[in-house]
């Protein structure tokens, strides 16, 4: 049977406690923070229900500091079934991996202040990591026909697009790519349809797109547009998140061919 998209699980992470949030707004000078919900239960119980379920390659991110404890105890109750990413960099990517994450995800420390690449830094991260344990970040916002590269929670855009040629560059060097389409993150409004097919038509390393979907039917699209290349995580519609869109049940269901 051909491939078809998979549901990738998230914890998101902001001040110790799993949320989502409206992923534009975070730390954004012009806008308040919007936060659609807030879970009491700790990033452990998310961790140990994914496990349970066997969803593999699902990612923990830290928004921000005061997220380390929580992420260390989810990475240790699914040890090798989470990625982490959040301020990762040369000097803390090792320590990740040895606390149980299958991955470490590397974003705004593959450029300098002002945004520009820095092939060097990406190059001494893979040398630390393993190319095979290291997922590129390119979450990014629309610029006209475009889609730039946001780094710091998403709120400076740099000059690397993502495109065909982009992830041409970069693909030796990590083992995934993960993609928010932060325009759309937390919104619920439905994916963005142009994004998901352009890196289903370049598939050549496995591809996790996040951003927007708000029903099953998104994850059915998401398998068409991307050619069953580009995974699919859902956080706010999900029902484990408050929403109403999405029921995980039916996501887990999806993932063993129901």
């Amino acid at each position: 049977m051909p491939r078809r998209a998979q549901f990738r699980p998230c914890i998101d992470l902001h001040e110790g406690r799993v949320k989502q949030i409206v992923g534009g707004t975070l730390d954004s000078a012009t806008e308040e923070l919007k936060t659609n919900f807030v879970s009491d239960r700790p990033a452990t119980w998310f961790a140990a229900r994914y496990a349970a379920d066997g969803l593999r390659g699902g990612h923990v991110i830290q928004l921000g500091p005061g997220n380390e404890t929580a992420a260390r105890e989810a990475l240790a109750a699914y040890p090798g079934g989470l990625q982490i990413g959040g301020g990762i960099t040369t000097e803390n990517a090792a320590a990740w991996l040895e606390a149980g994450a299958s991955h470490v995800i590397a974003t705004s420390f593959l450029f300098d202040r002002e945004g520009r690449f820095q092939p060097d830094r990406l190059e001494r991260l893979a040398a630390e990591t393993g190319r095979e344990r290291l997922v590129i970040d390119l979450s990014c916002r629309r610029r006209g026909d475009a889609w730039v590269v946001a780094m710091n929670r998403w709120q400076t855009l740099t000059d690397l697009a993502v495109d065909a040629a982009t992830l041409d560059a970069l693909a030796s060097s990590c083992d995934e790519f993960l993609i928010h389409a932060a325009d759309v993150e937390g919104q619920c409004r439905g994916i963005d349809g142009e994004l998901v097919t352009l890196l289903g038509a370049w598939g050549e390393r496995p591809l996790t797109y996040a951003g927007g979907a708000s029903t099953l039917t998104d994850l059915e699209l998401v398998d068409r547009l991307g050619q069953g290349r580009v995974d699919l995580t859902i956080g706010s519609a999900l029902d484990l998140f408050g929403g109403t869109g999405v029921r995980y049940e039916d996501c887990v269901a999806w993932n063993r061919g129901g």
